[in-house]
């Protein structure tokens, strides 16, 4: 029978197509198990994870993510076998050769006599071949890149074929020899001096194959030749239409793993706490396997099992040479009673620990298990170990429970990727994104939609992350097809699919970070899932099992997992008293592009509903690759830019953070909204609450600073007891430190500011880490008063000169408006310095994000661009001079809104094409105040506008900005809570986002004044007046026509001059999902009147500050 499956699999007539049969997933191919490590001794078990653990936020300043990478992922290789007597690995540069499909690959390239020097040589592995310039890279969302045939996939089918050659080192001597690959893709077939040794499929996952009898004996000078054959396609592929790139290849590393004659093959650590966590009762499940000359019955006749639990916390408690061996807690005794475990052919080993140290994502305690299998003599034969936490995931009424509390998920979901390597890890790279989680105040992280590489696992226990782990399942193309039948309906791949889900849950098992389970991602809902959620619940009961498809409602999942539900709807179901599982949202607040707007009022419903526990932004990183342009720069590339088709273009790009790690602005929301240290202030009472579920705040020290009007008048830090998890402290206004500033101040507006900072260095931080930061506004003392302008005595000049109207005072100012047009064409100062090049033109556009364009037909952009928004052209119907004195001139303009290409139409009284009439007033006064009031109507009919505001331009000379309102990042009326009122100060290009895909960016809202100078303190002051509320703000070197014409940021051209905006309404951004209209009605600017003032005045040296200027329009 084997004879005939060899024949089978490693046939080369086409009619043998092994990689396009579900029923035919792996030949020769080891039960899946943890990750083995193969100590040589207790010792050396314990002095690998005391290296392996000395982790923290130093490694990742030396994350790469250009082409240095390539060589530190064979560093990080080397590095995670170090101390690893009995692991080698195969990682490094091989032999490769691309064919274009299996049945043209070189033939007996497999054979160890085969000629490859003419074949390249390259780090091959790990990686992904397309990462090394052969075949492409296919980004696509939903839509395979083939036909949609199951289970055949297309006859051009690129090929990788690889070699490479070992020795087997003579300490192995005697020593079964396994030859592991941690993660190929999407199938493959592998040799071993010529002899087939093995096929498998799953791209994510384990495929072990024994190789002792293949090599060359030990004592023999000939190398052992290794080739793998690897297929893009294949059936597996069918359960691999993740959202991401398409790349293939050897992507993870390449081990040996050599084991004695009998050896552990795998185990299972199990805790079980009592009712008051005073002790815990642990237990260890392990599995031997002997050579075919013993036989499994009766091992323990001439073997024994130990076990010992070491507390590894210990290990770094002193800064000398540590006794790794006298930190051991728990020494663990063989269970003798028959079938202690029904059904389970292993042996059983149980202990107590008292007082055990608990895990969490708050208190990450770890210990290392250690298991020893010794022959009659007492001497090891084997050791392996791990790191194990002692926590309880458990359920109550609408919770899901961690230690018996109801924890918060402030999660993300992640893909492995990595802009220069594709899918292969390194160890500094993984460390970064935990340090800019642990940073940011996340807490739980997604595994989309894969298992992921088994460091990642040991890192997230390290660090302390709440995990849902997903199995490598998802078939979202399926959706698009009217008459195919989703996998999991069917039965013939139900194998496929379990044994997918077993392959995850056999590996990682031991790791305390996971809690919950997933049977994969967008893969409808049927039988099949039911079984793969009933095998999860018999194998492991002491986890959650979690599963969105079907509705994310349906029997196979522990949790109401939905996908962008809005808030009222999660707020719906956790009030339904029928349901009683907990509401985690797997994936919302989508981040394209300029995107994450509502995010606050998810979390406002979170933390305030029961039921309601958290969720995973989707998601973390921009997809985005490295690619060479034409001119030799490098670039993010995205679907189609390798002329890839069928591609989703840029639906990729939906991160917090540009593919090198650097932080999209929106991050700074989700910090804020996920932060543990939650402040608000009402009726003169401040509250500063502990949401942590463990930690007190004994390790924090809070501070307080007071602005006025955007001035400092004080700060200090602020002593406060030690407050309990879930605790809040109360100070009353009255007995605050800052009350005496704000009693005494004269300013208008007064911010109370609280910054709480770690006292000390903590794995992922050092002392000082800003871990909460929150600004409230302090009761006002006094009713709001109009702002108006003193009156200064020097005389101004207006003159009609022709088609120009002329205003200036001596020679301190002067501003020229077209006669015909009403727009300024310019406004210069002292020594002829411009201040403004041409403007003030109402503005109603606004470059289309990508929020904006989701929803086809139906998006915000179809709707704008239907109703020519993005053709509007403003029509000057009269500009006339309404009075001049000597002290002030008033200029009132009257514009109408019409299409460019039907101007004409206006001179033969044709009104049906206004989209709307702007009303705009200048008057200007001697002191060189401009107060512009500006009156919109716009027809009924439109859509939600984009902005209402006006725009101006100038001199690219004056490119410092100062402005008081939020900042000092990016932010829009939808997201802004974690922008802080104050002053502050940029060059004009600082402000620029470098959105992937360039739209509407850069803004800043709530800005109550601007200033433009250049460098000698020549420039233009505007403000809001009179009753206006605070504006939203934008200066840049791009044009909005520019933002909307490019499709790469490196594209973008940088204009004449630079252009500003500044808006009385700008429509959020959005972030529910991409692909609906979905800013929040409240964040929508309806086609109504609308009436705002805006105040310019020219700056000079001699001008005192735009405090001054400010203040200056206020009453004494």
């Amino acid at each position: 029978m084997a004879s005939l499956v060899r024949q089978i699999v490693c046939s080369t007539d086409p009619t043998h197509r092994v990689w396009e049969d579900p029923s035919f997933i792996k030949w020769r191919k080891r039960d899946s198990h943890v990750s083995l490590h193969c100590h040589d001794t207790v010792e050396g078990s314990l002095k690998y994870w005391y290296d392996r653990n000395k982790v923290d936020f130093l490694v990742s300043n030396s994350a790469v993510w250009n082409d240095d990478a390539v060589s530190e992922a064979l560093d990080s290789a080397t590095f995670w076998v170090k101390g690893l007597p009995f692991v080698k690995s195969l990682s490094g540069y091989w032999r490769f050769f691309l064919a274009p499909s299996p049945t043209s690959v070189p033939t007996n390239f497999c054979n160890s006599d085969f000629e490859d020097s003419s074949w390249e040589t390259l780090p091959a592995v790990p990686s992904n071949w397309q990462m090394h310039g052969f075949d492409r890279p296919i980004y696509t969302n939903i839509v395979y890149p083939f036909p949609l045939d199951p289970p055949n996939v297309p006859t051009d089918n690129p090929t990788g074929c690889y070699r490479t050659y070992f020795n087997i080192p003579k300490e192995w001597k005697d020593r079964r020899v396994f030859l592991h690959f941690e993660a190929v893709d999407s199938a493959f077939y592998a040799w071993v001096n010529g002899i087939p040794i093995g096929y498998s499929q799953d791209s994510r996952l384990p495929a072990e194959f024994e190789i002792s009898d293949f090599c060359h004996p030990f004592c023999s000078e000939k190398k052992n030749v290794l080739a793998v054959q690897v297929l893009r396609w294949s059936d597996g592929s069918y359960l691999e239409d993740q959202d991401h790139w398409w790349l293939s290849g050897i992507h993870r590393d390449v081990l040996l793993l050599a084991k004695p004659k009998v050896f552990i093959a795998d185990y299972f650590f199990k805790s079980s706490l009592s009712e008051d966590f005073s002790y815990a009762d642990v237990q260890v499940e392990v599995k031997l396997e002997s050579s075919k000359e013993t036989a499994n019955d009766g091992l323990l006749t001439n073997f024994s099992i130990e076990a010992v639990i070491y507390d590894t916390g210990r290990w770094y408690e002193c800064d000398g040479n540590v006794n790794l061996l006298s930190s051991d807690v728990a020494h663990l005794k063989l269970d003798q009673a028959p079938n202690a475990l029904p059904g389970f052919h292993g042996y059983v080993l149980g202990g107590k620990l008292e007082l055990p140290k608990l895990w969490s994502a708050e208190q990450p305690n770890l210990y290392t298990l250690v298991i020893i299998l010794k022959d009659a003599s007492g001497q090891q034969v084997d050791c392996e170990s791990c790191q194990v936490g002692i926590r309880r995931i458990s359920k109550a009424t609408k919770q899901l429970l961690v230690n018996g509390h109801p924890v918060i998920i402030r999660g993300v979901n992640r893909h492995e990727h990595h802009p220069r390597l594709g899918k292969t890890n390194v160890e500094s790279c993984m460390v970064k994104d935990l340090i800019l989680m642990k940073q940011n105040n996340i807490n739980a992280v997604r595994n989309s939609h894969y298992p992921q590489h088994p460091r990642w696992y040991e890192l997230c226990d390290l660090f302390g992350f709440y995990m849902i782990d997903e199995a490598n399942i998802e078939t979202h193309g399926f959706d698009l097809s009217g008459h195919i039948t989703h996998p999991t309906l069917e039965p013939s791949w139900a194998s496929s699919m379990l044994d997918r889900v077993i392959g995850m849950v056999e590996r990682d098992k031991n790791h305390a970070c996971i809690i919950s389970w997933s049977l994969g991602n967008e893969a409808g809902y049927g039988p099949n899932h039911g079984a793969l959620a009933g095998w999860i619940r018999g194998k492991d009961p002491s986890r959650l099992v979690h599963y969105e498809g079907g509705g994310s409602r349906t029997s196979s999942t522990d949790i109401i997992c939905p996908m962008y539900m809005r808030v009222w709807d999660i707020v719906k179901i956790a009030k339904d008293p029928t349901e009683t599982r907990p509401l985690i949202l797997c994936e919302y607040s989508h981040a394209m592009g300029n995107s994450n707007g509502n995010i606050h009022e998810y979390w406002e419903a979170i933390d305030n509903t029961f039921g309601l526990q958290g969720g995973f932004i989707w998601d973390w990183v921009d997809q985005g690759l490295l690619k060479e342009g034409s001119d030799g720069s490098k670039h993010w590339a995205y679907g189609g830019d390798f002329g890839d088709t069928p591609n989703d273009l840029n639906f990729c790009l939906n991160g917090l953070m540009w593919p090198d790690r650097t932080p999209h602005p929106a991050l700074n929301e989700v910090k804020y909204v996920y932060q543990p240290i939650k402040i608000s202030s009402r009726d003169s009472i401040l509250k500063i609450a502990n949401t942590n579920f463990f930690d007190t705040t004994k390790g924090l020290e809070f501070s307080w600073m007071v602005h006025g009007d955007g001035c400092i008048l004080g700060s200090g830090l602020l002593p406060l007891p030690a407050i309990e998890p879930q605790s809040s402290y109360e100070i009353e206004l009255e007995s605050a430190p800052w009350y005496s500033l704000w009693a005494s101040s004269s300013a208008t507006e007064v911010f109370l500011t609280i910054t709480t900072k770690l006292l000390n260095s903590t794995r992922w931080a050092e002392a000082g880490h800003i871990l909460a930061f929150t600004q409230v506004q302090l009761p006002a003392k006094r009713g709001y008063e109009p702002h108006v302008i003193k009156t200064i005595g020097s005389a101004i000049v207006g003159e009609c000169l022709g088609d120009t109207i002329r205003v200036s005072n001596q020679d301190s100012w002067e501003i020229k408006m077209n006669a015909w047009t009403g727009t300024v064409e310019s406004w210069k100062v002292v020594e002829g310095v411009s201040v403004i090049n041409k403007g003030i033109f109402p503005c109603f556009w606004r470059a289309p994000t990508d929020n904006d364009k989701g929803g086809g037909a139906n998006s915000y952009a179809a709707k704008w661009k239907a109703a020519l928004l993005d053709n509007l052209s403003f029509h000057t119907e009269s500009c006339s001079v309404q009075n001049m004195t000597d002290h002030d001139i008033k200029i009132a303009v009257v514009y109408l809104g019409v299409p460019k290409d039907q101007e004409d139409m206006l001179s033969s009284n044709e009104r049906s094409n206004i989209i709307c009439k702007v009303d705009m007033i200048y008057t200007i006064y001697g002191s060189g105040d401009v107060i512009v009031e500006c009156n919109v109507q716009p027809n009924t009919d439109l859509p939600p506008l984009p902005r209402i505001g006006v725009e101006f331009h100038v001199d690219k000379s004056l490119d410092q900005i100062t402005w008081y309102g939020r900042g000092p990042f990016e932010c829009y009326p939808d997201r802004k809570e974690a922008a802080h009122v104050g002053v502050y100060q940029q060059n004009v290009g600082e402000l620029h986002v470098p959105y992937i895909v360039p739209g509407e960016s850069s803004g800043r809202a709530d800005v109550r004044w601007v200033a433009l100078q250049n460098k000698e303190g020549f420039g233009i002051f505007s403000s809001i007046y009179g009753s206006s509320p605070p504006l939203q703000m934008n200066a840049s070197y791009y044009s909005t026509m520019e933002l909307d014409r490019a499709t790469h940021n490196e594209e973008l051209v940088k204009g004449d001059t630079i252009e500003v905006h500044l808006d009385h309404k700008h429509m959020g951004v959005g972030g529910d999902d991409s692909w609906t209209p979905c800013v929040h009605d409240k964040y929508l600017i309806p086609p109504v009147p609308y009436s705002f003032s805006l105040r310019l005045c020219p700056i000079t040296p001699s001008t005192t500050s735009c405090y001054d200027i400010y203040k200056s329009q206020l009453p004494n």
